[in-house]
């Protein structure tokens, strides 16, 4: 509705099924959410955008330098060798993957689990998971070198008789992530549409109105408009949710299906569901407190937010912990002499043991403290914490393929694998990409979803505190 009113027929039924209280909602209670929601599209943007969006652009400059470089000179300039042919690439491919998990189990399946709280956040962990899916892809397609040939990919004819391996995990990884991201994408934008038809009445006329408003789809509001939204939303949640687990569990399958000690096991798609979850969350955090606190968001972003995404850190992260202790076990108790090998040399005397320990006290020891309350209340501390989770989960990444590759069955063909300035540079790049497409979400699009902020606030008001929600 214009100027972000709610008729009486929207406050009965409000979005996604969820019921509202009768009668309880008016233009005056309501209007606020709106206001300060788009309020963060429609205003200027605050000092501290331009003060992160500035690098973030000239990093992402230093990633298509990079890319440029690459292309034109090799893949030579990466420090990839034998026996290490996979490095920082398929690391850092790994990561963002596992970032981009988050966004799709906060959308999809706490909404068919009818957890209201969702509702402040899963707007901007859907576009989290999109930007990280886009860092992720640059990887792979880079890797192979030409990467103009990379549609070869694609089970479609070509001259040169060129076909798939369907028996190889890597193929599986292309069908996977690009499923993932399309319907990720489609999620993400259905929800959107109501916000933007919201934004689209409030915009003078000109050419932000004519964009709003073309993709806003005609959305009027109607009782037949938000059934079928409601339908589409729920069918969408109900097929991400099995990707969420899939996608990350075919990833697993590139390193588990494989005889190389430390990757032959049938542990790695739990473990890599988990740990993909238990990143995600920190980088959802990593990035909406700071949003919280620079758009006056405290009262929509409430720290029962922060509590509940702290909690599911520290659970995830004990689920981590467990794997691999479990790991270890399975390496002592298997008796394969290959298999126990690579876990002495992982933990005790390979050229990498740092890592390892670095990636147990990030990953397992840090979210501990998320058992106190306190811990969970103090953003500092949940900030600090979700750095080091951010920071271990690409410890992890790196553990399992370097360290497993430098020291693989003969002696004879150990190596150690250095990554050079254009890696380093690339993966910094990458997350200069990565924020500069969150900050120009954060202007151009709503943060929050309105409606379904409004159909879990029945009695909101902008004078509720954080620990009244």
């Amino acid at each position: 509705m214009p100027n972000g009113t709610t008729t009486a027929d929207e406050a009965m039924k409000g979005p996604q099924g969820v019921a509202r209280e009768p009668l309880v909602l008016n233009n005056r209670s309501m209007n606020w959410i709106t206001e300060r929601i788009c309020g963060v599209v429609e205003n200027r943007q605050p000092l501290l955008w331009w003060v992160l969006f500035l690098p973030s652009l000239a990093l992402a400059g230093l990633l298509a330098f990079c890319l440029v470089y690459l292309v034109s000179t090799g893949v030579g300039v990466w420090g990839n060798n034998q026996p290490v042919a996979w490095g920082w690439a398929i690391t850092n491919f790994v990561f963002w993957i596992g970032i981009g998990h988050a966004g799709t189990l906060i959308s999809a399946i706490l909404f068919l689990m009818r957890q209201r709280w969702r509702t402040s956040i899963n707007r901007a962990a859907e576009a989290m998971t999109l930007f990280a899916v886009m860092c992720a892809g640059i990887f792979p397609v880079f890797h192979v070198g030409r990467f103009w040939m990379a549609w070869f990919l694609a089970p479609i004819p070509n001259a040169n008789a060129i076909w798939q391996n369907f028996k190889s995990p890597l193929l599986w990884d292309v069908f996977a992530v690009s499923t993932y991201f399309i319907v990720s994408v489609i999620f993400w934008y259905l929800g959107l549409v109501p916000d933007l038809a919201t934004i689209r009445d409030r915009c003078k006329p000109g050419i932000k109105k004519l964009l709003y408003g073309m993709f806003a789809l005609g959305w009027r509001g109607g009782n037949r408009h938000w059934r079928h939204y409601e339908m589409g939303y729920l069918l969408l949640a109900a097929l991400s949710t099995p990707l969420v687990l899939s996608v990350h569990s075919v990833v697993s399958f590139d390193f588990a299906t494989s005889v190389v000690p430390g990757w032959h096991t049938t542990i790695f798609p739990p473990y890599f569901v988990a740990g993909a979850i238990f990143g995600g969350f920190a980088m959802v955090l990593t990035l909406m407190i700071p949003a919280r606190a620079i758009y006056g968001l405290q009262d929509l972003i409430t720290h029962k937010h922060v509590d509940n995404m702290a909690k599911i850190i520290l659970l995830t992260g004990s689920i981590v912990g467990y794997a691999y202790i479990m790991e270890l076990f399975i390496a002592w108790y298997g008796g394969n002499k290959f298999e126990s090998d690579a876990f002495h040399m992982r933990i005790l005397s390979g050229p990498y043991t740092t890592y390892y320990y670095c990636m147990f006290f990030c990953n397992v020891i840090s979210p501990q403290i998320f058992w106190f309350r306190w811990a969970r209340h103090n953003l500092w501390v949940v900030m600090a914490v979700c750095m080091c989770v951010n920071a271990g989960m690409w410890f992890e990444r790196f553990v399992i393929i370097v360290t497993t590759l430098a020291r693989d069955f003969v002696p004879g063909a150990w190596g150690f694998y250095k990554a050079t300035w254009v890696e380093k540079s690339t993966f910094l790049g990458t997350f200069g990409f990565f924020l500069m497409c969150f900050l120009l979400f954060l202007r151009f699009l709503p943060v929050i979803a309105v409606g379904e902020v409004k159909g879990v606030l029945p009695e909101s008001n902008p004078h509720h505190g954080d620990d009244e929600h």
